[in-house]
């Protein structure tokens, strides 16, 4: 599934109190790829910027005099993102403005729109629990550069997003064990562990077989461990069970 990472900025925080979304951008990934695809929107709320929004984003209503509504936009945004993954930091918000503005210009909600919703702050808390998780805490913890990051735009949190997105879930795509039927190398080594991320292949883990006189020896301790525990040592096999422990 392609994925469209998204952000919005609006006019204040509750669209039920008639805030409007002022700016939308998405950036389309394919393959863990940014493929050069985006969209960005700044459209004409039609209302005054609350103060603490513009403080965010720099934006007031003059400022965007003059640009297309949202609804002269909703369809080739619609076109762009249907079906795929949406993937937003605190996706309620973004979705809950999505939402009036799509029924406003006569659209289905964004759930019959996406084909996947993912929020990565949810992640990031589950990840991260008791961290500060906003987008530019993530990107300090991941070494990803946001210092032109002095007012927040649609589009530069769209790409520093998808750049967060891509490190916490890297490696989770294709986790793969290859053990059985590997060649075998010098020293008993008879396979190894590969972990396949989005990035490649990382460093085999060599798993070594035990000789015969070391599964003797441990088979030993375990009988040894047994008797001083009264059998409660769990490793142990079975009595009557040859296989190593």
């Amino acid at each position: 599934m392609r994925q469209i990472v998204l952000d919005t900025e609006t006019t204040g925080l509750d669209p039920k109190q008639g805030h409007r979304i002022i700016e939308l951008a998405g950036i389309e990934v394919v393959n863990r790829r940014a493929t050069g695809r985006t969209v960005q929107f700044h459209v004409d709320p039609g209302r005054e910027i609350d103060a603490g929004a513009t403080e965010v984003h720099g934006k007031t209503w003059d400022d965007l005099k003059g640009n297309p509504k949202f609804a002269d936009v909703a369809t080739e945004f619609l076109e762009f993102a249907r079906d795929a993954e949406w993937i937003i930091h605190n996706a309620p918000f973004d979705v809950a403005f999505l939402d009036v503005e799509f029924g406003l210009a006569g659209h289905p909600p964004s759930a019959e729109v996406y084909g996947k919703l993912t929020d990565t702050l949810a992640l990031a808390r589950e990840t991260f629990p008791g961290k500060r998780n906003s987008l530019d805490a993530l990107c300090e913890r991941f070494g990803i550069d946001h210092a032109h990051r002095t007012l927040h735009g649609a589009l530069l949190d769209a790409q520093l997003l998808a750049e967060v997105w891509l490190a916490m879930t890297r490696g989770q795509d294709s986790l793969t064990m290859e053990l059985a039927g590997a060649p075998s190398g010098a020293n008993g080594v008879k396979g190894a562990l590969m972990l396949a991320g989005g990035e490649g292949l990382a460093a085999p883990l060599i798993v070594l077989e035990p000789t015969a006189d070391e599964l003797a020896a441990h088979r030993d301790y375990l009988a040894a461990l047994a008797r001083e525990t009264r059998g409660l040592c769990l490793w142990a096999a079975p009595e009557g069970d040859a296989s190593p422990a």
